[in-house]
């Protein structure tokens, strides 16, 4: 079993586990830092390690694309022709698809589509998506699954489901025939809950994904453009039905008070964007709120951004990042990225204190109050 459940918090459903994968073990909460091309943008390897980043998220559908995942195989998996040595996980590709194919096609087969790049054509099918993820040779494997927006009527939500739980059988038979070991240094496999808004669709889904006993499981759909309020009743509606032995995972998000409300809610590993791209915005998070770095009143400010970040930010001046952002210097996006991803993986450090002295509860509400206190930094 690669996830060992230690603690729950006392007056929440947090929980305080670790997962053991073939590049090293991972303590969860977790937050996973969005390498999509193999490359979390500005840093190297390096500096994700002294952020202390356990594992990274590399994208399925992009690297496909380019270099191509036959190459990336050939060149001894992802992790050696990235120089990442900790875990990796690997979407499935099926969000890049409805997010950025030009025209697609849904059929049992899988997803015909023109891609983002040239406009040729591909076809995308569980097994395809599978095999391109052994080839990148991840820890952890998403299952290919249909993503349906937001908003969407139940008829294309129930038809959706249903192609999500096929192509998990069908990813699962796949995973059978071509990667039968089951003992250390296998890839594990991460099925994905769907049903949109329906709460007996995710139901269902949590249900028979749980009986076809993958390794993890997802929850999917979610950051799709809905509400704040039907992205944490999507959690709602799927995590009671997931097995209490397993890790669960939501995709693509969130903002800090989001992470900490999933996590009260028994969700254990993210991902998102936000800290980096936000950062090559000009936007630092920090414990009062988001601070818009290129903003006058910061312009003769001497301090630190954040004084408890990271060594390689709290040297500089908010003056001097300023200057940075408003001269075009590339370090600007450095610095913070450094700072925002430091931030996020810091918070998952106090979530995890937190549980294991069962004071979680608290420690969310007073982290969001400060957080959400200021409307613009």
């Amino acid at each position: 079993m690669p996830f060992t459940l230690y603690q729950k918090d006392l007056s929440t459903d947090a929980r305080l586990g670790t997962l053991e994968l073939p590049h090293g073990r991972v303590q969860t909460p977790i937050f996973m830092p969005v390498g999509t091309q193999g490359s979390v943008k500005t840093l190297h390897p390096q500096d994700l390690e002294s952020l202390g980043a356990q594992i990274i998220l590399g994208n399925t559908y992009h690297l496909s694309l380019r270099p191509g995942s036959g190459l990336i195989r050939e060149m001894g998996g992802l992790h050696r022709f990235s120089s990442w040595n900790r875990p990796i996980l690997t979407d499935s590709g099926g969000f890049q698809v409805w997010s950025l194919a030009k025209l697609r096609k849904i059929t049992e087969e899988g997803v015909r589509f023109q891609n983002h790049l040239d406009g040729a054509y591909m076809m995308l099918s569980p097994e395809r998506s599978m095999e391109i993820q052994a080839d990148l040779g991840s820890d952890i494997a998403m299952l290919f699954d249909e993503c349906p927006p937001y908003p969407c009527d139940r008829k294309y939500a129930e038809s959706s489901l249903g192609y999500t739980l096929r192509w998990a059988r069908r990813c699962k038979t796949w995973v059978q025939e071509h990667q039968p070991c089951s003992g250390e240094g296998r890839q594990h496999h991460f099925g994905i809950v769907q049903g949109s808004v329906y709460a007996d669709l995710r139901k269902r889904c949590a249900e028979e994904l749980a009986a076809m006993d993958f390794d993890g499981y997802a929850i999917g759909g979610v950051s799709v453009g809905e509400p704040e309020e039907e992205m944490l009743r999507a959690i709602d509606h799927s995590v009671p039905w997931l097995p209490e032995d397993k890790p669960r995972y939501a995709m693509g998000l969130g903002t800090p008070p989001q992470l900490l409300e999933m996590i009260a809610r028994g969700v254990d590993m993210f991902d998102c964007v936000m800290p980096t791209r936000l950062a090559r915005h000009g936007v630092a998070l920090t414990p009062d709120g988001p601070m818009h770095i290129k903003n006058q009143r910061w312009a003769a400010d001497m301090r630190p951004i954040d004084p408890k970040g990271h060594p390689h930010v709290t040297q500089f001046s908010r003056a001097y990042v300023r200057h940075l952002f408003k001269a075009g210097e590339i370090l600007a996006l450095r610095l913070l990225s450094f700072q925002n991803l430091e931030f996020y993986l810091r918070l998952m450090a106090q979530a995890r204190e937190a549980i294991a002295a069962g004071t979680f509860g608290s420690f969310k509400d007073s982290f969001i109050a400060r957080y959400q206190a200021n409307d613009i930094l």
